[in-house]
């Protein structure tokens, strides 16, 4: 073991924006540095606990903000590169990390000194923030316990700490069979791929260990490369193992948690784990998730068995669940003029990045985003940027992590190293994380839309963590509830299509050409095909977190057949749709089991309905469309970073959505964006 002393985790980096000094770190620093940190904090809660003065609202509330740096730094660095660089040895420090946090985090939340200390100060008159704070901290204590008895307290922290190791050894097996299952193929079978292609695949075998060709499994069900691969034995052979993920490893595994989240909540005094969460959200109850749920469902599946019609008159035969996005795509281009293959051309990933995504940032918000060859990040192909106002002052840093990798769990997220707080002094370093496929060749990569989409999505969640404005760090950025939390992501995805910023990053990679009009079009009028199938996998998957979260302790114990618990919830809910299935299957669906979606899925379709009629706003202001004028684009950009950006968890959410917009939410946006117009009447 290395001397604490030395150990780089345990002291502030003094490189710039506080970035982890990620080429000193060894995999040996995380264990001795997670127990010095746990001994700091403890001391640091003792310190405030003793303290013989008054409780004030410094001497307690903002100290107990200010303890725990430590912690949160080794945290930060460790999960956050686990999530990014898995192994054996990561894999072995968060199964031991895991359970220890948790009972750590108990142990605060259930002191009894430090709750009565709380509750006894005031924040100082006209910080609405604090004042905001201390309602927030009060909620917190009583919901992690700090009202139960002795002895209910100490099932809450062994359910707890039962519940972490779960949910660390589902994500643990997911990664495990998601690597197992990668998919090997003979060249022949990859008809459809072109020659980058196949050179990837032969390097993603060759990073395996294999032999010939592989195609490793990305998050959701559907894989993106079924559209391409022209044999239905290939494209059947890769969505068959996409649904073994976690069989036979998660399955007892998930089931535990579901009766251990409903005792909790039942403990805590709620009747299922899905109205113990929904209570802190902002759709505030279970039942109001629910009906949005329902009410869409029907539609959505009649939409898709009718796009499953028109596919199948196309193939002139039955088409499976493994067909469906090679033949949606054939259809695309026939109906619509819209060859993806064709299209993907326009979409270099660093200009859709440079030209794209940082030029929107630019005109909405007068940030530049700059590189930074000089600070390096935790391994190749990973970029750092600094973000600077206009006036050149530092806002934070931006890490890239783009490319997938064996190691690297699927799936595409923000997250951060540092977070930003006037309390603490600290300024951002967030992160972006995708799974892209890199060309073998060197070339640059090629996005399908999809993926583009999904850039704008997480740099939406990034600049949520960059362009955070608060005091204290417990609002600091996306430090808000599961369903408003997309909605600044949700709102960024709009700007990839928008006219001037699509113009300015889509160039053909060989002629330098911009995008025709025609492919706009064709895009613009493709847009609420697939809104079927799209929304009908979300749906489905979205139901199915909230049945299982919806369970009482009593009627999570007589489940055993997960199959057929989700074909149950799925046939309620009207949504049983022939070759179609959810986006995640529960074997795999990390979201909710191995993340901190449980109960919250449904919030990406409750934040869709802000951002619809959010970005409906823009529209309305004259930043978004054909004709715009740049200062009516920064104008809005502005009070959509003062209103939204800026506030994190620190202004009430209903309130800021109403005075951005003038008025409560309208679902109608939502509806006609999904082709769904008349579904909720």
């Amino acid at each position: 073991m290395s001397d604490v002393i030395e150990n780089p985790l345990l002291t502030p980096s003094s490189l710039p924006y506080a970035l982890p000094p990620f080429e000193e770190i060894l995999e040996e620093h995380y264990i001795p540095a997670f127990e010095a940190a746990f001994s700091e904090h403890n001391d640091e809660i003792e310190a405030i606990v003793d303290n013989s003065d008054a409780p004030t609202w410094e001497n307690t509330v903002e100290a107990l903000e200010k303890a725990g740096q430590t912690l949160s730094r080794v945290s930060s660095v460790f999960f956050n590169l686990y999530g990014t660089d898995s192994n054996e040895a990561l894999n072995a420090i968060a199964a031991e990390i895991t359970p220890k946090l948790s009972a750590h985090a108990d142990a605060i939340y259930q002191n009894e000194q430090i709750y009565q200390r709380i509750q006894s100060v005031k924040a100082p008159e006209g910080d609405t923030e604090g004042q905001r704070l201390h309602e927030f901290l009060l909620r917190s204590f009583r919901r992690r316990g700090a009202d139960l008895s002795i002895e209910a307290k100490a099932e809450l922290s062994s359910l707890n700490e039962r519940l972490s190791v779960l949910s660390e050894q589902f994500n643990s097996n997911l990664l495990q069979s998601t690597k197992e299952l990668a998919v090997s193929f003979e060249e022949s079978e990859l008809m459809g791929f072109s020659a980058a292609r196949l050179a990837s695949a032969a390097a993603d075998a060759k990073a395996l260990g294999r032999e010939g060709f592989a195609i490793p499994l990305e998050l959701p069900t559907v894989q993106s490369a079924q559209t391409d691969l022209a044999l239905p034995e290939s494209r059947a052979k890769l969505y068959a193992a996409s649904q073994l993920r976690g069989v036979g490893t998660n399955d007892k595994v998930l089931l535990e948690m579901v009766q251990l989240r409903a005792r909790r909540a039942e403990l805590l005094g709620y009747r299922t784990h899905a109205e113990y969460v929904i209570a802190e959200e902002t759709a505030g109850d279970a039942e109001a998730a629910r009906k949005l749920l329902f009410d869409l469902a029907p539609a959505a599946a009649a939409n898709a068995a009718g796009e499953y019609k028109l596919i199948a008159e196309l193939a002139d035969s039955d088409v499976s669940g493994a067909d469906w996005p090679y033949w949606s795509s054939k259809l695309r281009a026939q109906d619509f003029s819209l060859d993806e293959d064709a299209l993907r051309k326009y979409f270099p990933i660093d200009r859709v990045l440079r030209d794209g995504v940082f030029f929107a940032a630019k005109r909405l918000y007068g940030i530049d985003i700059v590189p930074r060859p000089d600070l390096q990040a935790y391994g190749p192909n990973i970029d750092v940027w600094e973000v600077l106002e206009s006036d050149g002052s530092g806002i934070g840093l931006f890490i890239t992590d783009y490319y997938g990798r064996p190691s690297k769990r699927g799936g595409a997220w923000m997250s951060s190293f540092v977070e930003q707080s006037h309390l603490l002094g600290t300024k951002p370093v967030i992160i972006n994380v995708m799974g892209v496929t890199k060309p073998a060749d060197g070339t640059p990569a090629l996005l399908t839309l999809d993926e583009v989409t999904t850039l704008f999505h997480e740099f939406g969640h990034a600049l949520h963590g960059l362009l955070s404005d608060v005091r204290y760090p417990t609002f600091s950025g996306t430090s808000v509830p599961r369903d408003y939390v997309e909605f600044p992501s949700q709102i960024n995805e709009n700007w990839a299509l928008d006219p001037a910023v699509v113009r300015n990053y889509a160039q053909h990679i060989d002629t330098g050409e911009t995008i025709p009009d025609s492919f706009l079009e064709a895009i613009e009028s493709a847009k609420l095909f697939g809104q079927g199938f799209g929304t009908s996998e979300y749906l489905a998957a979205a139901i199915i977190d909230l049945a299982w979260h919806s369970l009482t302790l009593e009627e999570a114990t007589k489940v055993t057949d997960i199959e057929a618990f989700e074909a149950a919830a799925l046939e309620e809910a009207g949504l049983v749709v022939e070759h179609l299935r959810p986006r995640y299957q529960s074997t795999y669906f990390n979201h909710i089991f191995g993340g901190g979606y449980s109960a919250g899925y449904y919030s990406y379709l409750w934040a869709e309905a802000l951002d619809a009629d959010g970005f409906d706003w823009f529209t309305e202001q004259g930043a978004a469309g054909e004709k715009v004028s740049e200062a009516s684009v920064r104008s809005a950009g502005q009070k959509f970073r003062e209103i939204v950006l800026s506030q994190g968890g620190a202004r009430d959410y209903a309130e800021a959505f109403e005075t951005l917009r003038g008025r409560a939410k309208d679902i109608g946006p939502l509806l006609k964006r999904r082709g769904l117009d008349g579904a909720m009447s």
